[in-house]
Formats: structure tokens, C-alpha cells, sequence
């Protein structure tokens, strides 16, 4: 299993701190954020490939913002992946 902390661009929430075993996502942990829309996020997320909550949450706006949590989400999964796919 893999951890990965992403810092946050746009958004209440921080940072996001997963942990990722193969493709799966295991664990999502927003850091600070709207608590209620965050831990659904989150538990929604568990269990399912990074590729399919990339595909289901990329693009998601907040308000008059072009991003959000579930897209900060998506965009921390797409960098887990680029760097995963760099390691020897």
C-alpha cells in the first residue's frame, strides 16, 4: 500500500492524504474542507479504482470556482498516477 499527500489548489480543504493499494483507493482524509461533503466524498471514493473516481469527480466546480474537493480529489489521484508510473 501506498500513501500520498496532495496539497490543494482553490478549495477550503488543504490537502488530501490517501492511501492507495494497486489502483484501489483504500483512503481519502481531507484536510480541513466542508466536514459533511468531505467525508462523503471520501467514503464514496474507497473501494474504487484512482481511474474511475478520476473519470467520475475531474471537472467538478464549487460555487463561481472552476474546481472543488471532489475535483482536487481527482486531480491528486492523476498525480499519484504520474508518479507511480515514473518509479523504477
Amino acid at each position: 500500500m501506498s500513501s500520498f499527500a496532495y496539497e490543494t489548489d482553490g478549495t477550503c480543504s488543504s490537502k488530501i492524504e490517501l492511501d492507495i493499494e494497486g489502483d484501489v483507493v483504500r483512503r481519502v482524509k481531507f484536510v480541513s474542507g466542508c466536514p459533511g461533503n468531505t467525508a462523503a466524498v471520501a467514503l464514496l471514493a474507497e473501494g474504487r479504482s484512482a481511474r474511475e473516481v478520476i473519470a467520475l469527480l475531474r471537472g467538478i466546480p464549487c460555487g463561481d470556482s472552476l474546481t472543488s474537493c471532489p475535483d482536487q480529489l481527482a486531480r491528486a489521484l492523476e498525480a499519484y498516477l504520474g508518479q507511480a508510473s515514473t518509479r523504477p
